[in-house]
């Protein structure tokens, strides 16, 4: 059941089914404050990516933007997203997430994702603070769900 405020767009054709993101993969994404660069097609069908903030919640990927943002326009007009992860230091890593993202204005979901956001990137003394600033009305919590995990956790080995 989708949160109050939540979006999917419906597509004619079935979505392959959703990869589940393994503990190490888990693991490697969540550590530290790695950022994500998310990636989608514009409406005149240009690649654009941007580096996103991002926790791990379950399956999914969730990060917040702007509802009139080009990701947030973009996310509800065609929600097939990648969001890749790297390592830029040996052992050199990435994980790539393909997946289909659902969009939710919900406020106490928005509020909720936007401190443990801050939490992560900002530290648990300025959450709370991140979460007031960016858990308000104009801003989508995005959610990806997975439909393929491509990794590699260690280039070099």
């Amino acid at each position: 059941m989708r949160p109050q405020g939540a979006h999917r767009l419906l597509r004619s054709s079935p979505m392959p089914a959703a990869d589940v993101i393994s503990a190490p993969i888990r693991d490697f994404l969540s550590e530290g404050t790695r950022t994500g660069k998310v990636a989608w097609i514009a409406n005149d069908g240009r690649p654009l990516a941007a580096p996103i903030w991002f926790v791990v919640d379950g399956d999914e990927l969730v990060f917040t933007t702007a509802v009139a943002s080009a990701k947030g326009r973009a996310i509800t007009r065609d929600p097939r997203v990648v969001l890749v992860v790297d390592l830029e230091e040996d052992p050199y890593a990435f994980v790539q997430v393909q997946g289909e993202a659902v969009v939710s204005t919900d406020p106490g979901e928005l509020l909720e994702m936007a401190t443990r956001i801050g939490s992560r990137y900002m530290g648990a003394d300025r959450a709370e603070e991140f979460g007031r600033r960016n858990g308000v009305p104009g801003e989508y919590v995005v959610r990806l769900r997975p439909t393929r995990v491509i990794s590699t956790l260690d280039v070099t080995g």
